[in-house]
């Protein structure tokens, strides 16, 4: 039995690793993809637009990742499984 637990505890590792990597290259997306285009529209208005949605979609990203981190601790693991 005291085999399974350092894997369930370097599975759940791992699910929260990915969890975070992928939160931090979907924001990194958005701040390129937004960041484009703050340089090539000479509106003030629209660059401030373009500034402030990347960063609303980031803390939302931010939000999922801890959501997400929290169920790998409570042990829901698997989502789908709920559906």
């Amino acid at each position: 039995m005291s085999s399974t637990m350092p894997d369930k505890k370097k599975m759940h590792r791992k699910k929260t690793i990915s969890a975070i990597i992928i939160t931090a290259i979907i924001i990194a997306y958005f701040i390129l993809y937004f960041g484009i285009f703050v340089v090539l529209i000479d509106s003030a208005v629209l660059k401030w637009i373009l500034g402030i949605i990347p960063a609303v979609l980031g803390a939302v990203m931010i939000g999922l990742c801890v959501q997400r981190i929290k169920e790998i601790k409570g042990g829901e693991e698997d989502d789908l499984s709920k559906y």
